[in-house]
């Protein structure tokens, strides 16, 4: 994945070609890319694994090995000009579709399994811990959005369009787009959603080394139950935005352009966050003493 981001980069740079409104090699560009960072992740929370270490490797394996089918399918459909995802022009295309769908699938699966190994064991830091599980729990949240994109949208029939599927809601693909993500701003779009739930995998562990980079200068974080607060506010914190993009992408409304409702949850959401971190942090009362402890001792007998 890791070469296939080159060679892209170098098809952006010296193939002019565009594709449903975008360049043609952006696809396996950003695809390489996230699958470099999702790979990565995903061998360092199986290195966490104490036991079942052979379920894991299977695992991980039948992801790398989906995930290179699947970007040998998008790369192959942009070398003969076409695009790789909803294409049911030839029976050729919608061949290709059908392998891509199949290996979304079996790489959600190895996910779901990694996920199952991560939740049953043992992982001694506590924030470390929930950090992976959440982080993946979220990631299969996101790679399951991907299904909703195959359903057919407004006006397109399987069995007859040449195009059944769509990343954009309310608006057709390939119109007025963010610069690089490539994101509509004119409609809803369930790449946001998806992009974002799965790049929780590597954004909450990340969060656990933050944290325990700044322990050493900052009291309160080097309690571990400090830490573990708040990886698990910002795994709710995640999850909340998660539901709130997809609900905005399903609404037919873009990134750019939230309504009132929209920007209300965010604000909520804000607000949670704010007096959650305060309630994570905030120093414990000391313990109480009791009568005995605190009566005086007439004798002075108590050192």
């Amino acid at each position: 994945m890791a070469v296939m981001a080159v060679v892209s980069a170098v098809g952006l740079l010296v193939d002019d070609r565009v594709l449903v409104g975008a360049p043609i090699w952006a696809k396996p560009f950003k695809f390489a890319v996230s699958f470099v960072a999702y790979c990565l992740s995903l061998a360092w929370m199986l290195s966490l694994l104490p036991g079942n270490r052979r379920a894991g490797w299977w695992a991980g394996t039948v992801v790398a090995l989906a995930g290179l089918v699947e970007m040998v399918i998008i790369t192959g459909q942009v070398v003969r000009g076409k695009r790789s995802h909803f294409n049911y022009a030839t029976p050729f295309d919608e061949a290709l579709f059908n392998a891509m769908a199949v290996t979304v699938v079996i790489l959600w699966a190895g996910t779901l399994v990694v996920a199952v190994l991560l939740l049953r064991a043992r992982i001694a830091d506590r924030a470390s811990a929930w950090a992976v599980r959440c982080g993946i729990l979220l990631a299969l949240a996101g790679a399951a959005v991907g299904f909703l994109m195959t359903q057919p949208a407004p006006g397109q029939r399987r069995g007859v369009s040449k195009v059944v599927g769509a990343h954009s809601v309310g608006v057709p693909d390939g119109g007025p787009s963010m610069p690089l993500t490539g994101w509509s701003t004119t409609g809803g779009d369930l790449r946001i959603p998806h992009f974002f739930g799965m790049h929780a995998l590597q954004l909450l562990p990340l969060l656990v080394m933050v944290l325990s980079l700044l322990a050493p200068r900052f009291v309160r974080l080097a309690d571990d139950r400090v830490r573990l607060r708040l990886v698990l506010l910002a795994s709710g914190a995640y999850a909340a935005l998660f539901a709130l993009l997809l609900w905005q992408a399903l609404r037919g409304q873009p990134l750019t352009g939230p309504d009132g409702a929209t920007l209300g949850a965010a604000g909520l959401i804000l607000l949670a966050v704010a007096l959650g971190t305060y309630a994570s942090l905030r120093k414990p009362l000391a313990p109480r003493a009791t009568d005995a402890e605190a009566a005086p001792d007439p004798k002075g007998l108590v050192p």
